[in-house]
């Protein structure tokens, strides 16, 4: 495992400290690896939404609910395999 060093701000690291005991958590790293993991988890579903509206916006012929409701079915598939 690598060790990564960041440097923050005493108002920020207050306000996780904070956070910390407020939700429970045993360690800043526990914290902050939790933060890094979602962050993720909210880019992959950004990137899977667009590809869902590019899908959607691109076609030149007229889209059916059917169709409309299999490519978010694909969409939730893909999210669903990325949570782990």
């Amino acid at each position: 495992m690598e060790s990564v060093c960041i440097k923050l701000e005493d108002t920020f690291l207050k306000d996780i400290e904070t956070s910390i005991r407020k939700h429970r958590y045993t360690t800043k790293t526990e914290f902050i690896r939790e933060a890094i993991r979602d962050k993720i988890k909210d880019l992959e579903r950004e990137e899977a939404l667009l590809r869902l509206n590019k899908l959607y916006g691109a076609s030149k012929r007229k889209t059916t609910n059917k169709d409309l409701l299999k490519a978010g079915e694909e969409a939730f598939e893909e999210l669903a395999g990325n949570v782990k």
